[in-house]
């Protein structure tokens, strides 16, 4: 049988005034929107939908929403709970493993599919026959995770100490 968590109304109000919630979501927020700024700054003829697109839910750029989002989060805890705590330590190996990954896996995947793409579209050309190309995975480089990083710091901070 599947129980659900009856929501009172305080509940729900006491979630979206959560300062390690707040933070964590205007870090994303914020850390979108200032890639989507890069982008267009970028290359001014990037389309609308392209713009929306990068706001929404495009990975890889400057600055990764994933290192601000994560480094906001344990920042928050960090403030509220104590860096002794169980919980920061928790969200601090989470950070540690998110950025990691961004940096390591997933842009290792996204050079080596660049490199298959190019390859497959080389070997296609030259014997007539159609390539599909794989998904180009964008991974961050470690300037894109350091700046994220701070900002999500930053945000944590002063939704803490303001």
């Amino acid at each position: 049988m599947i129980s659900f968590i009856p929501l009172r109304t305080g509940d729900l109000s006491a979630f979206f005034e959560n300062p390690v919630f707040l933070s964590a979501i205007t870090s994303l927020i914020f850390a979108q929107l200032l890639k989507a700024i890069i982008v267009l700054l970028k290359n001014t003829k990037k389309s609308a939908k392209e713009i929306v697109a990068t706001l929404l839910w495009k990975t890889g750029g400057m600055p990764s929403s994933h290192s601000s989002l994560v480094t906001a989060l344990a920042t928050s805890v960090a403030f509220k709970e104590g860096i002794g705590s169980t919980l920061f330590i928790v969200t601090l190996c989470l950070a540690l493993i998110v950025i990691r990954d961004s940096m390591g896996v997933r842009r290792s995947a996204g050079l080596q599919a660049r490199a298959l793409n190019l390859l497959g579209k080389q070997v296609g050309d030259r014997l007539n026959i159609e390539y599909h190309q794989v998904k180009e995975i964008q991974g961050h480089a470690p300037l894109e995770v350091l700046v994220g990083s701070l900002l999500g710091i930053l945000i944590a901070a002063a939704f803490a100490l303001l």
